[in-house]
């Protein structure tokens, strides 16, 4: 009979083991699939002319961070670096004398390498040289983001913290599905290369205020790549509980689910209503109301199973101010993010970090107000400290080696390509000024003079076209309006 037992607890065991593993699988597939919304994303935000470059980068980027997890990232982040363990893993690379069982966990946290590095495509979109995005990303998913995720969640002093003793205990840094350690480093990293690249021609006009509005040339590609980052980011929190089989796992898979989505619905809404504020812009802006909902779920991933649903809807509240505070910065400091992809994960990794502290149920602020409490938050700004200055630092070192060789940048001459062919399909027609754009449709609000020198008007002067506000043309002392 006790024989029997043991077989059955055996089998038990081991259908377990397998569903975890099925687990993790699955729910990186998911995560997995959160690079086909960045790049749909990023392709509808980006100018026309620039689709199939920001295409073929989102393509390589799973598969250049493929190559560095694989040798480096992954030692680095989940392997034993023995009297170093505190600070970085040291085995394991290119998957060297690695257990089977820990392959699923590899293919899981592989994914999210990627995220982090997809992060920043999307603020140096439209005038980064192909190479840079190779090098950085390679950098970033195989030493800079793995590092952090050991501290995090590896065996290092993040996640260990300290045993304070008493009725305190340990504390620890908290952030579990990654608002710190995926996107307050790709946001970091994402500034750096923002900054150190420049602005895109005809962004920022020198001399005044004026803030070029370049946007992007389809509506419906952008939404559809937001629903895609939308449905990924459910198993992208969900799936962090990293097993299913115990008790108590579905129960926290569903509750990271639910705070996640309530916490961008707030943040959706609430970004759209700021935004429709007259000092904002007094429009309804489906890319803001995206990029809010987005940034409430970065938020959540610090501790969206830790959660109250109520604390999620004030957490996405919180998110969406951080959103507009943090674009608006950007703006204020001339640094050109096409996608506001540091304001997105720089600024709600920040808000579900630091809230957390206050929003956790078990321990947090609002629930505790006590040492525990107060040292729990002290932990969540070392945390915080340490991935910004880490990130900040080897950024700085890698977009500016870059950019030192003259390979972080695409020339003049290529960003300016396509311009006059798109606008206008004579190859003979001339355009004078140089902040012209390829399309009245991709930039509605930017004025610019165009002189068409392929004949003359029955008039005998030259035609000129100004493009103003998007509308259908009509004839204005000689010039056509647009």
């Amino acid at each position: 009979m006790s024989s029997n037992a043991t077989v059955t607890a055996e089998e038990i065991s081991s259908l377990s083991f397998s569903l975890d593993q099925f687990f993790l699988i699955i729910m990186g597939m998911v995560v997995y699939f959160m690079q086909c919304g960045f790049a749909f994303l990023e392709a509808g935000a980006v100018r026309s002319k620039n689709v199939t470059n920001i295409l073929i980068k989102n393509v390589m980027d799973s598969f250049v961070s493929g190559i560095a997890y694989w040798i480096f990232g992954y030692a680095f982040a989940y392997g034993d670096g023995g009297k170093a363990q505190k600070f970085i893993g040291a085995s394991y690379f290119a998957s060297y004398d690695m257990p089977m069982d820990q392959y699923a966990s590899f293919f899981f946290q592989y994914t999210f390498a990627a995220t982090a590095a997809t992060i920043v495509s999307g603020a140096v979109a439209e005038r980064c040289e192909f190479i840079a995005y190779f090098a950085y990303s390679f950098v970033i998913t195989g030493f800079i983001y793995p590092v952090v995720t050991h501290w995090a969640w590896g065996s290092g002093w993040l996640v260990d913290g300290h045993d304070y003793g008493g009725d305190i205990g340990q504390i620890a840094y908290q952030d579990f599905a990654g608002s710190g350690v995926v996107h307050v480093l790709g946001g970091v990293c994402a500034f750096i290369g923002a900054a150190l690249l420049g602005p895109r021609i005809g962004r920022f006009q020198k001399g005044s205020n004026v803030i070029g509005n370049l946007r992007g040339h389809s509506v419906p590609i952008a939404a559809l790549g937001g629903f895609v980052l939308f449905f990924g980011f459910l198993a992208f929190n969900g799936g962090s509980q990293l097993t299913i089989s115990s008790e108590g796992d579905g129960a926290a898979v569903a509750v990271s689910v639910v705070n996640t989505i309530i916490s961008a619905s707030f943040a959706a809404f609430g970004s759209l209503i700021i935004n429709r504020l007259h000092i904002f812009g007094n429009t309804w802006s489906l890319l803001v109301t995206i990029n809010g909902a987005l940034t409430g779920m970065v938020a959540a991933c610090a501790g969206c199973n830790q959660m109250h649903p109520w604390s999620a809807a004030v957490l996405g509240l919180f998110a969406a101010m951080s959103y507009t505070l943090w674009s608006t910065v950007m703006k204020k400091l001339n640094i050109d993010d096409p996608l506001d992809a540091v304001a997105v994960h720089f600024g709600g990794g920040i808000t579900g970090v630091v809230l957390i502290a206050f929003l956790d149920k078990d321990d947090g602020i609002l629930f505790n107000w006590d040492r525990k409490s107060g040292l729990k938050l002290g932990w969540q700004f070392a945390g915080l400290a340490a991935i910004i200055g880490w990130s900040a630092l080897f950024s700085l070192l890698v977009f500016g080696i870059l950019k030192c060789f003259g390979v972080l940048r695409v020339s003049r001459e290529i960003e300016d390509k396509g311009y006059t062919k798109m606008a206008y399909e004579n190859e003979s027609f001339t355009i004078e000024n140089e902040y012209q754009d390829k399309g009245v449709h991709e930039t509605p609000e930017t004025s610019a003079a165009v002189r068409i020198r392929n004949g003359t008007p029955p008039n005998g002067h030259r035609t000129i076209l100004t493009i103003s506000n998007g509308t259908t043309p009509s004839t204005v002392d000689g010039a056509t309006k647009m």
